[in-house]
């Protein structure tokens, strides 16, 4: 017979649902995304910011690094406002197929 109880068992399940959630958490595609276009956009905009003549006359004169820049962090920066301002739920838990959920007040 082994040691291991019902108790160690749950208490197992419970420890790795919470790590399941905080992963799920962290790799949000929001997260990535945003973090993605913030990161291109500070080079690009850098990059935009110290143009020099030569790469305005190439673009006929717009200088397109600092706008494209500017964009890319305007998009970076709404998919993070999103995570912070919607973030995900937290899991329901599960229940056991035999038991009914308690009644909503």
């Amino acid at each position: 017979m082994s040691d291991y109880s019902e108790d160690d068992a749950q208490r197992e399940v419970s420890e790795l649902e919470k790590q399941s959630a905080t992963a799920a958490r962290l790799f949000d595609i929001r997260r990535i995304i945003g973090g993605l276009f913030v990161i291109y956009g500070v080079i690009v905009t850098v990059a935009g910011i110290n143009a020099s003549d030569a790469d305005l006359a190439k673009a006929g004169g717009v200088n397109i690094n600092l706008w494209t820049g500017l964009g890319m962090l305007a998009l970076g920066l709404f998919f993070l406002a999103w995570l912070w301002l919607r973030p995900l739920p937290p899991p329901l838990p599960e229940t056991p197929a035999g038991e009914q959920p308690p009644p909503a007040a």
